[in-house]
Parts: structure tokens; sequence; C-alpha cells
């Protein structure tokens, strides 16, 4: 894009950074959310708390280790990379029991009917940003930017501002995983997140609702409220774990 050789580029939102020193760049449209949940695909649709003890789950989500830790400290979480095709292809291989991805890729992937389980998203909260796409063209290509507008999801696009703001507050600062959430109904939103040790035995958790326009400020709410609960001294053990 820099190059001017692409106008735009479609980007899954949670790999998009928060903190986007490029200031040559933009978030210029979101169009429609789908689904934010985690899911399991599981050997003989097994749901999660049917797995076989010792099971081995594959996902290398810092966020989703911890959750799966909490829910069911008696499986090994283990690290899996790759595309999904090949990560579902790994637990009909049998080297996994199980696979967290998120329902959104799967969906667009035309394998929803691979899914064993919707995740809860109280129990699972998934990385901010998921489920959610970004199109990200030059700021200085105005013609462009007012093409993409028409498909632009003002109701996703607060979601989004609210959870990247959760990022902002608690990554950058307490350099821990958060796992947030922001949900738009007519013209209110609410928002939660949560922080996890390493080991699963501890979450602090936040939420806050009010006007969608207030979504961002809500949000910084949270933040300092897990923060002032404690979310830079797990940072810290995070810190260790990955010493």
């Amino acid at each position: 894009m820099l190059e001017g050789r692409v106008d735009f580029a479609v980007h899954n939102m949670k790999d998009v950074p928060a903190a986007d020193r490029n200031t040559r760049l933009v978030i210029a449209c979101i169009p429609e959310r789908g689904s934010p949940a985690e899911v399991l695909v599981s050997q003989g649709d097994k749901r999660l708390k049917d797995l076989a003890v010792g099971s081995r789950v594959g996902t290398s989500n810092p966020i989703r280790v911890a959750q799966l830790r909490r829910m069911r400290p008696d499986v090994k979480p283990e690290p899996l990379f790759g595309d999904v095709e090949a990560r579902v292809e790994r637990v009909d291989k049998g080297e996994f029991g199980a696979v967290i991805l998120a329902e959104a890729g799967l969906a667009r992937l035309g394998m929803a009917e691979r899914i064993s389980e919707r995740l809860s998203t109280d129990d699972f909260i998934p990385t901010p940003g998921q489920g959610a796409l970004a199109i990200v063209a030059r700021r200085d290509n105005l013609k462009v930017i007012e093409m993409l507008r028409s498909i632009e999801h003002l109701p996703t696009r607060a979601e989004v501002d609210a959870e990247r703001e959760l990022v902002r507050i608690l990554e950058e600062t307490s350099k821990v995983p958060v796992g947030g959430l922001a949900g738009v109904r007519g013209d209110q939103i609410q928002v939660k997140a949560c922080i996890v040790s390493v080991d699963g035995k501890e979450r602090l958790f936040a939420t806050r609702a009010g006007q969608a326009s207030e979504g961002v400020r809500l949000a910084h709410e949270i933040g300092e409220e897990l923060l002032a609960k404690g979310a830079g001294r797990i940072g810290e053990t995070w810190r260790n774990a990955r010493r």
C-alpha cells in the first residue's frame, strides 16, 4: 500500500496493532462483524467438559491457553500454528484431542460443520477484535476511503474501538494478554474484559455498560479497574513464564 501498488488490504482485526505508529495508514472501514466466539473442534465431537483427562488441546493464543487452564486444568494445552485447515487436520489425524479456534474463521472457510462446541463468551472472552475485519488504506487515498465507507458497519466500529482501547491500556502497560468483548444493542454497549494468570488460577474481570458512543471511555474505565485489581502483578507472571 505504501508503495501505491495496492489501494487497500483486508486483515483480521485482532492482528492489526492497536497502537500502529504508521500514520500514513488508516483503518478505512470495518464491515459487519462475524461471530466473536471461540469454538472447539474435537475428536468425536466431544464438548470441552467431556474431553478425557490429559487430552492435548492445540492453541497458541495466550489468553485462550490461560482460560483453558482455568476451565480444564486437567488437559494439556500445546502450541499449534498453521492455517485453520491444517489445525483441523491435526485433530483428524489424532495428533490432538481438540483445538480451539475462532468461529468466524471456520465460518468464512465454509467449515462451520466442524464445530463441536461454541464456547461461552463468559468463560472464554476472546481476543479483542476477534470476528471483525479491518480494511486498511493510505490516509491520503480519499477516493478509496470514501468508497469503502459504503460497507462500514457503525455498531461493529463501536465494538472494535472499545476492545482496542482495552489492548492499549492493558497490554501496553502491564504486558499481559487480555480477553475483551464489546456488544452493541441499539444505542447501548456492554464491554467486558478479563486478565487471567498463566496457570489459570487467578482471574480478574470487569464490565461496564452505557451509551454506544461512550464505548471507548467505558473500556478505559475497565482497564483502570483491572490495573487497580492487580493486572500488573499478573503481567509479571507472564513475563517470567516467557523467560
